[in-house]
């Protein structure tokens, strides 16, 4: 692949994440996936059905993506999720606004999409406003906050911030062993814990949308971090990933993605922009969710129910934008996406995340006089 044009490779790429999206829209659709919904089916009912079908995906992606790293497929690395750099704060905050936001919001980035796919006008505003908001963070006003306050509380590590690299520097051992070793106990203990519940193996809806979702982040690593990877770019003469936004290997994550897709609609005669994984990603998720909508005749058009409702989706969509982009990630970028780096960082973000929505979920329980 490394000798092909460069240009020639762009299809496959966009092409892939497409494809891998519209399976995860289908598949998130048909099995109701939901982050949100599954810290609101444990925080207000005791059902961790659906935690465990997110928790069996960061399995699958875990084991999935480790053996890609051990086998020298792709090097993680090249991600954004590694670097040496810790941004604590960032995570933290950043992670727990995304949580109050997807709560506020009906559900985090991809379900979003998916509810947009199924016939949802208030995710299609919580889009907007989310796309928005992720712009004005990564670029914009919102931009300066994040890089003149949060991000100078960091910690620089002397290797990666992934647990095999930190864990190699301070053993001696292969950071290939930690890697293999990390996956087998994280990937094996959550696997074992997802299926010890009885009601989680009486639907096999839930296995479904957990093995789907994490084969899917496996599927998008392979697709961008080999099938795009050019060892060396005739233009450059620098290794370079094809058609991301960020420059570097990416799988699945939906917040900078919807930023992205605005600004290429917003800007399509500039022939600067293309459609990048990213944006493509985005696309397939609500394209495949609007197939299984229409095939099931589940589609259905939703509006807001009041006023109220209107500004809970239009904050909430705020929210998850700036969060997103600050922590590195949503539910799925980080949540899933980034653990399967075995990322420091992901964790940290994945429990902030956890943390905001399950706050939020208790203030509105408390308002409503529960």
């Amino acid at each position: 692949m490394n000798e092909v044009n460069p240009a020639q490779l762009v299809p496959y790429v966009t092409g892939g994440a497409f494809v891998l999206a519209f399976i995860f829209g289908a598949v998130g659709n048909k099995t109701n996936f939901c982050t949100m919904g599954a810290v609101s089916d444990w925080v207000n009912m005791g059902d961790t059905s659906r935690m465990r079908m997110w928790l069996l995906a960061i399995a699958v992606a875990l084991l999935g993506a480790s053996v890609l790293q051990i086998a020298g497929v792709v090097d993680f690395s090249k991600s954004i999720y590694t670097g040496p750099s810790f941004t604590w704060l960032s995570y933290i905050v950043g992670g727990f606004l995304f949580g109050v936001g997807m709560t506020l919001g009906s559900g985090c980035g991809s379900k979003t999409l998916i509810r947009i796919g199924g016939g949802s006008l208030k995710s299609l505003v919580v889009y907007v406003f989310l796309g928005i908001a992720a712009y004005m963070t990564l670029r914009g006003l919102f931009g300066a906050f994040r890089v003149g306050v949060l991000e100078k509380a960091s910690i620089t590590l002397a290797t990666g911030q992934d647990l095999p690299s930190l864990l190699a520097a301070g053993t001696g051992m292969a950071r290939a062993t930690w890697t293999a070793l990390l996956a087998a106990v994280i990937g094996g203990a959550l696997i074992a814990f997802v299926y010890a519940s009885r009601d989680f193996r009486s639907s096999f809806d839930y296995t479904l949308g957990g093995v789907v979702t994490g084969l899917v982040v496996v599927g998008g690593w392979y697709v961008s971090g080999f099938v795009g990877h050019v060892a060396e770019h005739p233009e450059t003469l620098q290794e370079a990933f094809i058609a991301t936004n960020t420059g570097r290997m990416e799988s699945f994550s939906f917040v900078s993605p919807l930023a992205y897709t605005l600004e290429y609609l917003m800007l399509w005669t500039d022939k600067s922009k293309i459609v990048t994984y990213g944006i493509a990603s985005g696309l397939g998720v609500i394209a495949g969710s609007a197939a299984y909508a229409l095939a099931s005749r589940s589609f259905r058009w939703e509006g807001f129910r009041d006023a109220e409702d209107t500004a809970n989706h239009v904050v909430g969509g705020v929210l998850m934008g700036f969060g997103g982009i600050t922590a590195l990630g949503c539910t799925i970028g980080q949540g899933i996406t980034g653990i399967s780096t075995l990322a420091l960082g992901s964790f940290v973000t994945f429990a902030a995340i956890i943390a905001g929505s399950a706050l939020t979920m208790k203030v509105q329980y408390w308002r409503m006089g529960g």
